[in-house]
């Protein structure tokens, strides 16, 4: 009897395992698939923008070198926060972040080969640069469809290593590089945002600021958006003006720097006009900054 036991047993643990690994196996597909889904649909319009299939010819290739290695550790802190299903480990996050930036590379692939952007005859330098540079927005993309595109049920939500709070001061500060980064690729490579820093005057730049704070403030503290962070009433109201929003338009004007600087915006420039430019690129840098509070 004691044998019999003991086989039903073994046989319940090894059915509930296979189980397990079925469960398992069906959660990272349906990732995959939001991850496809997430790509398109952040980075499609990057994918049909003129100025984007231009920087993948003329873009310095140390510039997209290093962008491409910046993109690394991003994706690993968000696959480590909304990965393709739930991670416990480094090494869950790096195998999504690796899987996302797969995702981001063939899908930009196919979609510039469907619109017949690149050929069989095209240069080999220019074909990786055009897909390596619209890889980024894709792989990001890829991984914030578990959170855009998600059921909204049990198997979406956060469950994480207990080490690493979730909503931790470093963690948002990342979380709002990730947005402003990610805005910022769709505008920073536009003429359109250049005219407009040359057509604005320093009044106009300065209530650029001023807007710029007020608006990603406001996302967050002021308006009541679905995710937004409710102040206590214990809590002076210029805290989350100090803590936050002003580190997150810090953040997001080094991000619009960093972006225009990789984009060759700088280059011959004088200090004026890249000021202003700079300016102009960190109105939709605070606005991501922002959301990615909100989203992330």
């Amino acid at each position: 009897m004691g044998i019999s036991l003991n086989r039903d047993e073994t046989t319940a643990a090894g059915d509930q395992q296979r189980q397990d690994e079925a469960n398992d196996l069906n959660d990272f597909l349906i990732g995959l698939a939001r991850g496809l889904g997430g790509a398109l649909l952040f980075a499609l319009p990057m994918q049909m923008t003129m100025e984007m299939w231009a920087l993948g010819f003329t873009m310095d290739r140390w510039r997209l070198l290093l962008l491409l290695l910046v993109t690394l550790p991003l994706l690993f802190g968000i696959a480590r926060r909304i990965g393709f299903e739930k991670t416990f480990n480094w090494r869950d996050g790096l195998r999504d972040a690796m899987v996302a930036y797969g995702i981001g590379i063939l899908s930009s692939a196919v979609l510039l080969s469907l619109f017949g952007l690149i050929t069989g005859d095209m240069a080999r330098e220019d074909l990786v640069g055009k897909i390596a540079l619209q890889a980024v927005p894709a792989s990001i993309g890829a991984l914030l469809g578990r959170s855009q595109l998600g059921n909204g049920g049990e198997d979406d939500q956060d469950e994480r290593d207990p080490a690493q709070p979730r909503t931790g001061y470093g963690t948002e500060l990342f979380m709002m590089a990730v947005g402003a980064l990610f805005l910022n690729l769709n505008t920073a490579p536009t003429e359109e945002m250049i005219l407009i820093s040359y057509l604005m005057t320093p009044w106009h730049a300065l209530l650029t600021i001023f807007l710029s704070i007020a608006v990603m403030h406001g996302f967050v503290y002021a308006v009541s958006f679905k995710g937004g962070h409710e102040l206590s009433d214990d809590v002076p109201r210029w805290h989350a003006l100090i803590r936050f929003t002003m580190p997150g338009y810090a953040i997001a004007l080094l991000i619009s720097v960093y972006c225009l600087w990789s984009f060759g915006r700088f280059d011959g420039a004088q200090a004026m006009p890249a000021l202003m430019a700079v300016i102009v690129l960190g109105l939709p840098g605070a606005v991501g900054a922002a959301a990615a509070r909100l989203i992330l």
